[in-house]
Protein backbone atom coordinates (compact mmCIF):
# COMPACT_ATOMS: atom_id res chain seq x y z
CA UNK A 1 0.00 0.00 0.00
CA UNK A 2 1.52 2.92 -0.66
CA UNK A 3 1.36 6.22 1.59
CA UNK A 4 -1.74 8.08 0.81
CA UNK A 5 -2.22 11.74 2.38
CA UNK A 6 -3.66 14.99 1.08
CA UNK A 7 -3.69 18.46 3.77
CA UNK A 8 -6.62 20.11 4.16
CA UNK A 9 -7.73 23.71 5.00
CA UNK A 10 -8.93 24.28 8.55
CA UNK A 11 -9.75 27.45 10.51
CA UNK A 12 -8.11 26.60 14.10
CA UNK A 13 -4.82 25.92 12.80
CA UNK A 14 -1.47 27.03 14.30
CA UNK A 15 -3.93 27.49 17.48
CA UNK A 16 -4.61 26.57 20.51
CA UNK A 17 -6.89 23.46 20.64
CA UNK A 18 -8.56 20.62 23.34
CA UNK A 19 -8.34 17.39 22.18
CA UNK A 20 -12.25 16.29 23.79
CA UNK A 21 -11.39 12.67 22.99
CA UNK A 22 -7.76 12.80 25.45
CA UNK A 23 -8.55 16.19 27.11
CA UNK A 24 -5.16 17.32 25.87
CA UNK A 25 -3.98 20.77 24.91
CA UNK A 26 -1.70 21.56 22.48
CA UNK A 27 -1.21 23.67 19.35
CA UNK A 28 -3.09 22.40 15.70
CA UNK A 29 -0.19 21.77 13.73
CA UNK A 30 -2.05 19.86 10.42
CA UNK A 31 -5.31 18.58 9.21
CA UNK A 32 -4.74 15.51 6.83
CA UNK A 33 -6.83 13.23 5.00
CA UNK A 34 -5.34 9.88 5.53
CA UNK A 35 -5.89 6.30 3.54
CA UNK A 36 -6.13 4.53 7.60
CA UNK A 37 -6.76 1.41 6.30
CA UNK A 38 -4.32 -1.56 6.43
CA UNK A 39 -5.91 -3.42 4.15
CA UNK A 40 -4.63 -3.23 0.25
CA UNK A 41 -7.43 -3.16 -1.33
CA UNK A 42 -10.33 -1.48 0.72
CA UNK A 43 -9.73 2.04 1.58
CA UNK A 44 -10.98 4.49 4.56
CA UNK A 45 -10.23 7.61 4.38
CA UNK A 46 -10.60 10.06 7.52
CA UNK A 47 -9.43 13.40 8.34
CA UNK A 48 -6.45 13.54 11.61
CA UNK A 49 -5.64 16.47 13.85
CA UNK A 50 -2.49 16.50 14.52
CA UNK A 51 -1.62 18.50 17.92
CA UNK A 52 1.86 19.30 19.22
CA UNK A 53 1.10 19.34 23.08
CA UNK A 54 3.22 21.06 25.75
CA UNK A 55 6.10 18.14 25.63
CA UNK A 56 6.54 19.27 21.95
CA UNK A 57 5.55 16.02 20.66
CA UNK A 58 2.36 15.30 18.37
CA UNK A 59 -0.61 13.30 18.75
CA UNK A 60 -3.38 12.38 16.20
CA UNK A 61 -7.13 12.86 16.67
CA UNK A 62 -10.57 12.85 14.60
CA UNK A 63 -11.04 16.27 13.42
CA UNK A 64 -14.07 16.14 14.99
CA UNK A 65 -12.72 15.96 18.46
CA UNK A 66 -11.03 19.43 18.39
CA UNK A 67 -12.62 22.19 19.78
CA UNK A 68 -10.95 25.72 20.19
CA UNK A 69 -8.91 25.49 23.58
CA UNK A 70 -11.62 28.59 24.92
CA UNK A 71 -14.50 26.99 24.34
CA UNK A 72 -14.30 23.51 26.33
CA UNK A 73 -17.57 22.64 27.51
CA UNK A 74 -17.81 23.20 31.70
CA UNK A 75 -17.39 20.18 33.80
CA UNK A 76 -19.53 19.44 36.84
CA UNK A 77 -16.93 20.98 39.24
CA UNK A 78 -16.72 24.03 36.77
CA UNK A 79 -20.08 25.02 37.26
CA UNK A 80 -20.16 24.34 41.16
CA UNK A 81 -17.19 26.66 41.66
CA UNK A 82 -18.79 29.64 39.63
CA UNK A 83 -22.67 29.34 41.70
CA UNK A 84 -20.52 29.11 44.47
CA UNK A 85 -18.82 32.61 43.89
Amino acid sequence: MSEQYEYVPHRLLRRRVHDLASGTEGELMAVINENVSDCPTYERWMELAYIRGASGREFTTAVENIVPAHDQPKTAAGRRDMGSA
